[in-house]
């Protein structure tokens, strides 16, 4: 099994959405190879519990406002592990290439000749558009899918090319969306896009503790403190998104009560309009 890796070699590998069986027999086998992993805090557990005992494992995980590694202190221990002949695994929540931050990981490694390639990982919006029953793409209304990250930097406001995302025939995918579910609404509603335009907001992708809630885009910054707890959420919108077309079990937060309101855990709005 070592010699899926060779000592010095680094490998950043795609650890999906939190789900073991949702990684690529790659991604295990290259696990089960490695000398060393460094894993990020949003790599599920059951993927962790498939490295084995005597493997070395460094947690540096960032997540908004916590970040417990800069991520030059993150090159500088894969450039240090791979030139001391590790076999190294970069273990990264969903795929890699997709807000992963791997272009620095590569390039900081490059510097010292060192080798690296990439394993991809399903990524959140599949996984969750997967568990949602609904497709990313819709034929005749949702001919583009759209990855933004929704993260700015801190005490900066979201510089995005709004009016350009505002369109009707595209399904977007919000990466790291809470902290910014209002101004995404605001900015898409004001370029255009339909207060009703569909939503769906998710959390724990794959887990058992995933969430699932559909929504509108005019309601989306009231709905997604209760719809996505406290973790990382994914904002997808776009008509492909549109609940009528999703299993009845993820339908809840469109289902009427018998006084006319909405219900989504504590959180109660008007559903007259929906």
């Amino acid at each position: 099994m070592s010699e899926v890796i060779a000592p010095g070699d680094v490998w950043l590998v795609g650890a999906g959405p939190g789900d073991p069986d949702l990684l690529t027999r790659k991604a295990e086998r290259l696990i089960g190879a490695a000398s060393i992993v460094f894993y990020d805090a949003l790599v599920g557990p059951g993927v962790l519990d498939l490295i084995p005992a005597h493997v070395t494992r460094v947690s540096v995980g960032k997540r908004s406002g916590r970040h417990s590694k800069t991520q030059g202190a993150i090159d500088a221990l894969l450039v240090e592990a791979a030139l001391a002949g590790e076999r190294v695994v970069r273990l990264k929540g969903g795929d890699p290439s997709i807000f992963g931050r791997s272009t620095e990981e590569i390039d900081a490694l490059a510097r010292h000749g060192l080798r690296v390639r990439i394993c991809p990982g399903i990524t959140a919006a599949s996984a969750a558009a997967a568990s949602a029953g609904v497709s990313l793409t819709l034929r005749g209304s949702a001919r583009e899918l759209r990855f933004v990250t929704a993260h700015a930097r801190a005490g900066q406001p979201l510089d995005l090319d709004w009016a350009a995302l505002s369109d009707s025939s595209a399904t977007l995918a919000f990466y790291m969306g809470r902290g910014a579910a209002a101004d995404i609404a605001s900015q898409l509603i004001a370029n255009g896009l339909a207060p009703v335009t569909p939503v769906l907001i998710a959390s724990d992708v794959s887990l058992p503790s995933e969430r699932l809630v559909h929504t509108r885009l005019d309601l989306l910054a009231l709905v997604i403190d209760r719809a996505s707890g406290a973790g990382p959420a994914l904002i997808l919108v776009g008509e492909a998104m549109r609940a009528q077309t999703a299993p009845k079990l993820v339908r809840a937060a469109y289902e009427a009560s018998g006084s006319g309101t909405l219900a989504v855990g504590m959180l109660a709005v008007s559903s007259a309009a929906i």
